[in-house]
């Protein structure tokens, strides 16, 4: 995996400008912050974005990968503050469960989710070497 940073750009934080991969590439669908029974614990948008992220891990060991696997993340969010004020500690959730693995990310605010009491849902793609 190389991570691209184009000469004279400002280093990326949390996240990578590109990703240029080789191999067998997972899709995971949108993740949202509940549980394995589709039940929520929490509304704190930080809580659900780490289950989300626990989800994500969960599906990429089913396709025989790991974190350090992905190379591209999508969030979406129904409240940029509320994502912006998150910041130091969905830092640390994310490092918890990702380590200091920082793919290319976007992260989108919209209008509501599927799940109305879903404050974040986040895609992956990942890609296994070959």
């Amino acid at each position: 995996m190389d991570f691209l940073h184009p000469a004279g750009w400002p280093r990326a934080k949390g996240y990578s400008n590109g990703v240029a991969a080789r191999g067998r590439t997972l899709h995971i669908s949108g993740m949202v912050g509940w549980d394995a029974d589709c039940q929520f614990y929490s509304d704190d948008f930080t809580d659900q974005a780490h289950q989300a992220l626990l989800n994500i891990v969960a599906v990429l060991a089913e396709g025989g990968a790991g974190p350090e696997h992905i190379v591209r993340l999508t969030w979406y969010v129904v409240d940029r503050a509320e994502y912006l004020a998150a910041g130091k500690a969905l830092g640390v959730a994310y490092r918890a469960v990702m380590g200091r693995h920082y793919p290319a990310m976007s992260a989108l605010q919209v209008a509501g989710l599927m799940e109305a009491r879903a404050r974040v849902e986040i895609e992956a793609t990942a890609m296994i070497p070959d």
